[in-house]
């Protein structure tokens, strides 16, 4: 048996008594908006999701980016698909960027004060804009899929949240930042004659104005959920959630 479920989880568990900052990342509060009963059960029970399988190649490629967009960082200068895209901007160069950029251990971190949360998010990449000097919020996506890449599916409303959390995230630290942040889309070719022990990407810059507007109100409805002693109602559409009432009527 995995040891993943052997028990409930003891750290990272809420306590509405203790007076430390309790840390919620990005990530958490995307899943309290897909579902407040599994977000509690997560966070105020010790019992999470199952968790998924790495994608590997997923992480390859977006260490690859960081290393591409780090020599041009390092020298100053527009990667080429900035000038390919209009866009006057530069890799931003900064003391913490790698602390930003560390999604398990740091990354940007904002104390909410009037909940006492600890919000943080592991931003893949900083641009800044040569005339405004506004910061440009940047993520990185990677798939494989037949067609142009888009931010069109209902699924992809994460891939939104996302970055207006970390757009949220940058301005509560004291940052100017662009209300347009961009996704550097890779789409894995599959039309190639021939696999050749190498995978051929199309790359694609999508921009998307984002709206954080809702973020800080959400931060207090996940502050009222943890202090709640009930568990909140099934989600409807939670796979999570349906599966496990499934199984309660077919196990006796």
């Amino acid at each position: 048996m995995s040891d993943y479920y052997k028990d409930q989880r003891t750290r990272n568990i809420y306590d509405s008594e203790s007076t430390e900052p309790y840390k919620l990342s990005r990530s958490k509060i995307d899943l309290f908006l897909n579902c407040p009963r599994c977000f509690y059960i997560d966070r105020r029970l010790g019992v999470g999701r199952p968790p998924g399988f790495p994608f590997n190649l997923n992480s390859a490629v977006d260490a690859l980016l960081k290393k591409e967009f780090d020599i041009h960082r390092a020298a100053n200068k527009a990667h080429p698909m900035m000038k390919a895209y209009g866009l006057d901007a530069v890799p931003y160069s900064h003391e913490k960027m790698d602390e930003w950029r560390d999604s398990l251990h740091a990354g940007i971190t904002y104390l909410h004060k009037p909940t006492n949360l600890l919000i943080t998010g592991g931003v893949d990449d900083v641009w800044v804009d040569n005339k405004t000097k506004e910061l440009i919020i940047v993520d990185y996506k990677a798939t494989s899929k037949d067609g142009e890449v888009s931010l069109d599916a209902d699924w992809q409303i994460g891939y939104k949240r996302q970055m207006e959390i970390y757009q949220w995230l940058f301005r509560q630290n004291g940052f100017k930042v662009s209300d347009t942040g961009y996704f550097v889309y890779c789409n894995g070719r599959r039309d190639n004659e021939s696999f050749d022990g190498k995978l051929d990407f199309d790359v694609k810059l999508i921009p998307y104005t984002g709206d954080g507007s809702w973020v800080e109100g959400t931060i207090f409805d996940m502050k009222k959920c943890l202090d709640s002693d009930f568990i909140p109602e099934q989600s409807a559409d939670c796979d999570y959630c349906n599966y496990i009432e499934a199984v309660k009527e077919v196990v006796k």
